[in-house]
Formats: C-alpha cells, structure tokens, sequence
C-alpha cells in the first residue's frame, strides 16, 4: 500500500510539470496573440524593429503572421527560437537582426502571397521567380562565364556565405551542383523581400482618406525598396540613382521614373554606360525614353500588351505594330525592340509617313 501510494506521487510529481509546460503552449499564444507586437519587445533587441513595423503599412499585420507563433509545425522555426533565446540570455545580442536565407527558405515568400494573392501568382508566373536551379546550375551560362559572389548580389542576395559554398565546382567545365543543404535547386532565388521592405514607412490601404473629385487620390509612395546584400539593409527606389547612359557619345534621354533605380541595380550597363552593354536595357532609338515599367508589369514583367497601350494598330509606315521585324514579334528577329531604330529598316532613309484610314486615326 505504501508503495502504491509512493509511485502515485512520483507520477503527480512528474505529471505537474508536465501539465504546466503543456498548458504553456497555448496560454503563450493567447499572451502574444493579445500583446501584439508588445509581446516581442522583452527583448530589446527586437525594439528597433518593432518601432519600424508600428509606422509601417503592415502594423495591421501581426507579427505571428510573417515571422510564425508558438503553433507553427516547422520545428526548425522552434529550435531556431531556443538558439535565439539562449543567445539573449547569455547576452550575446546581434547588433541588428536581418533576415537570413533560412527565413526566406521556410516559406516567406509563401507568406506574402497570403495577403498579396494577385502580386504573389503574378511574380510565380514570371522571369523574376526563376530557381536557384536555373540560375547557378545553368550549363550554357556556366561553360561561358565563371561564376563569382557578384551573382549574389542579385541571385540569392540572402545567402550569408560565399558563391564557393553555394556551388561546386566553380570551374567552366562542371558538372555543378548545389553544395549546401540549406538551399533548395527549386526554390526561388529572387524573393519577395529583393525588391520589398516590409516594415517600410507606410499607410495601410483601409486607412487612406476616400478619394472624391475634390479630393483626388494622392500617388502613394512606391512600395519597392532593393535590398542591397553587402550593406544588409533595403533602399528606397527614390535613393537609387539613375544611370547617365550613353548611345556612342551621344547622351540618353533616361526616363525620371524612380521605380526604374531597382531595374538598374540588377540590370545595370557595364563600365562604359553604353546603352545595351552588359545586362542594360535602356531603350534607344523609337522607344527612347520610356519606363521599363511603361511596358513591363511591375511583377510578372509581361510585355505582351505594351504595344495596344501606346500604338493604334498601325505604324507611321502603314504596317501592324505587332507584326513588325522586332523581338516583340520572335526572339530571333535581329532588331531588339529596346534599341530598333527607324534607320534599321530603312538604311536608304525614312520613308514619307502614310495617311491613315479614318476609322485607325486616333481620337
């Protein structure tokens, strides 16, 4: 009887504790889901970022909604979290918290395309989605050109380490492969966060004044900010310079439109700032002057229909726009469509300009 009576209470004994720590998970995300933001800033070092996200367009959103709670299956996410906390109580705080390639890995970009459901399927159907497989495993680039840590500044900007450690062999004659685990061939090597600040200053749609005719709707500040790996922080699209581009000696006319700073960090001319050198596509010629997002949607960069915004269905040569000898009709056509030029086609000189049938004259 007394041996019974002993084991009953060295299991209550083990079952208190056990129950506590049980309880805790939910009671935990009661706490936080009621705090709010609050609940993160008892650790300091989480302050900076939360002052940021409270100005910010996203201070509707809960902090659990993009950075997890205490519920998320990822158990990686939690032992992150043990390494975190352990760190602050041994006082080994980071000057500044950045998010690293294993947040982006663990489904952030998924994350953004909860609310963001249009922007999200638009950036998945486009060139900016493209895998870390296509990009760092390319045969046809590789064999041409060596690949080195500039790649990373706009291919896997979030990966900590060097090019070494995320491909082998760094040689011309391959095969390669990807050299750590910790990043996936199908995974996106342009994220959300590239060309997004998400604690940016900002106002959240559903507090904006109602726009009438005597109130017009102000143009909200550009939302896109690069990130720029070597100094870990998002900059602005007003605080990117534009490039003086150059057709020969000749200045371009480059297009004000702020939003083309972030184009150029990634698609930039090389150290002549010649139009077209490099990976530049400035536009020369009859486009001169135009925004790359005058043509280009702004995430899955589609220009199918950049032709019908500007042009009635026929040129001043009299031809259809569309069917005309340029990459917008085949790849193959030898005349790019940011640098044709009307002298391409007509070497011997322009001809004189068409009258247009009535009914295609514009309005």
């Amino acid at each position: 009887m007394a041996t019974g009576r002993k084991y009953r209470i060295i299991w209550l004994v083990l079952a208190v504790p056990i129950a506590l720590l049980l309880l805790a998970v939910p009671a935990g995300s009661v706490y936080y889901a009621a705090a709010g933001g609050k609940a993160c800033i008892r650790c300091h070092e989480l302050e900076p970022a939360y002052h940021l996200w409270t100005a910010s367009s996203h201070r509707s959103v809960q902090c659990k909604e993009c950075h997890g709670s205490i519920f998320s299956t990822d158990v990686g996410f939690h032992l992150n979290n043990v390494r975190q906390l352990w760190r602050h109580l041994r006082g080994q705080v980071p000057e500044r918290l950045l998010v690293q390639q294993r947040d982006i890995s663990r489904g952030m970009n998924e994350r953004c395309g909860k609310c963001h459901q249009q922007e999200f399927a638009s950036w998945a159907a486009g060139p900016h989605h493209a895998t870390y497989e296509r990009i760092f495993l390319n045969s046809d680039h590789n064999t041409k050109r060596l690949l080195n840590d500039q790649c990373l500044l706009c291919h896997g900007m979030y990966f900590e380490r060097s090019i070494r450690e995320l491909v082998q062999p760094l040689t011309r004659q391959g095969p390669w492969h990807l050299a750590t685990a910790s990043v996936q061939p199908s995974e996106a090597s342009i994220p959300c966060l590239a060309c997004h600040e998400v604690h940016r200053p900002g106002t959240p749609l559903g507090l904006l004044p109602i726009a009438s005719e005597a109130n017009p709707p102000a143009a909200p500040p550009s939302p896109a900010a690069f990130y720029d790996r070597r100094e870990q922080v998002h900059f602005r699209t007003e605080l990117l310079p534009l490039p003086a581009m150059f057709d020969g000696t000749r200045p371009v006319s480059v297009s004000p439109d702020t939003r083309q700073g972030i184009c150029y960090q990634c698609h930039a001319p090389d150290f002549t700032f010649q139009a077209g050198s490099g990976d530049d596509r400035t536009c020369v010629g009859v486009h001169e002057g135009l925004s790359c997002q005058a043509c280009h949607g702004g995430h899955e960069l589609n220009a199918r229909a950049s032709c019908a915004s500007c042009h009635p269905r026929l040129s001043n040569c009299g031809l259809e726009v569309e069917r005309m000898d340029t990459t917008f009709k085949s790849s193959a056509s030898r005349h790019n469509i940011h640098f044709v030029k009307c002298a391409d086609c007509h070497a011997s000189g322009v001809p004189v300009r068409t009258k247009r049938p009535a009914s295609l004259q514009r309005k």
